[in-house]
């Protein structure tokens, strides 16, 4: 058994949308195909990747270090004692004369390397991740209903709180019963407004988050903290820098609700720090990494143990980026949830076809691997690719 080609190319997902931070008109990924000598079904095993939005395509990267030491390793250094594909040591081959820290992109680099792999290995085994995962990692038995919320709410041109509202009543009559939009790409006046117009129009059971995409200062922080105060909302999010834990931990002082973050850190050692000094609430808080920034699941998993050794449940953990790899793990290992783009970054994001939202959930088909080729458009994309 072994890898044969791994092949990259850059997407555009861009979108006239903004957040408080960026702008998404010229956003790209990479998409990967991990291709093997295995055949399941009459079809070759192909493993498919792609990084989160926010992060841009990572070709260049790829294609200089670390598809090659892939290729150039010896097949049988790469598999288990069983002969099979083994993730961690694939991991470990691309991380070879990589030195410690300083993460930046390569690590959204190896996470969507990662997400191929294991996307194969599950494929291999004829069995869906999250089942593999439990098997593996978890408690042997997968819980395939997840609940998820839906990500919107940004900054558009012409956009009123008459179509934001609009926006939010489409999501909740999707079925989702959280939805989130973003906050700090206006003044604080502004975004109360636009923020009480979204909460006229929540029943019961029905939650907003906000996320100000780690845009304010620590004054602002607070100033923004004391006025959301007065609302009952699912969590406030990424208020200040993702690496300045200081504010966060000072954060908590001025907002007793929950806060979320954690999207931008892109390894276990800085998620571990956040656990560390950023004050973070492992009864209230929510921990956003995602795997696809951060080296993948093999980190992940690396991250799940840490958080186990500092008193913190899987279930806190709600990751960043709508994609099916969090929600194969989240069913897998027991994680909080998952994300959602309903409208967005496609045909990267969303579920297979014919899963609905119900009640705030999706119950996840019994598809090998992550389940990418339940989804039409996207298996598309990604065929073109292998072939």
């Amino acid at each position: 058994m072994k890898i044969v080609d791994i092949r990259e190319t850059t997407c555009p997902i861009s979108s006239p949308i903004r957040n408080a931070y960026i702008d998404f008109s010229k956003m790209t990924l990479s998409l990967v195909a991990v291709v093997t000598d295995q055949v399941r079904d009459g079809r070759r095993v192909v493993g498919y990747g792609f990084n989160s939005n926010g992060r841009y395509g990572q070709g260049p990267l790829m294609r200089e270090r670390f598809i090659p030491r892939v290729l150039q390793a010896d097949p049988a250094s790469l598999l288990d004692e069983r002969g099979v594909l083994d993730a961690h040591k694939v991991w470990s081959t691309m991380f070879t004369n990589e030195k410690p820290g300083g993460h930046g992109e390569r690590s959204v680099a190896i996470g969507t390397i990662d997400m191929a792999v294991w996307d194969a290995i599950a494929k291999i085994e004829g069995k869906p991740l999250y089942q593999l995962l439990a098997e593996r990692h978890g408690t042997g038995t997968p819980n395939r209903k997840v609940f998820v919320y839906a990500a919107g709410g940004y900054y558009y041109p012409g956009k009123d709180d008459a179509q934001l509202k609009d926006e939010m009543r489409n999501y909740l009559d999707r079925g989702y019963n959280v939805v989130k939009m973003k906050i700090g790409g206006a003044s604080l006046d502004e975004d109360l407004r636009r923020i009480d117009s979204v909460l006229s129009i929540l029943q019961d059971g029905q939650r907003l988050a906000v996320d100000a995409n780690g845009r304010f200062d620590l004054d602002t922080a607070i100033a923004y903290a004391k006025a959301l105060s007065r609302y009952n909302l699912f969590w406030y999010e990424e208020a200040g820098d993702p690496l300045d834990f200081e504010l966060q931990a000072t954060l908590r002082n001025y907002y007793a609700n929950p806060m979320a973050t954690g999207e931008n850190l892109f390894s276990m050692q800085d998620a571990r720090n956040l656990i560390r000094y950023g004050g973070m609430r492992p009864d209230r808080d929510w921990l956003q990494f995602d795997c696809a920034l951060s080296y993948g699941l093999v980190e992940y998993l690396r991250t799940l143990d840490m958080l186990e050794q500092h008193g913190w449940s899987a279930s806190r953990c709600i990751p960043h980026g709508g994609h099916q790899m969090s929600l194969a793990i989240a069913a897998g290992l027991g994680l909080g949830g998952n994300e959602s783009y309903p409208d967005l970054f496609q045909p990267f994001g969303g579920f297979p076809d014919g899963v609905k939202v119900e009640g705030g959930h999706v119950v996840l088909p019994e598809l090998p691997g992550i389940g990418f080729e339940g989804k039409a458009d996207l298996i598309k994309v990604m065929r073109e690719l292998a072939q």
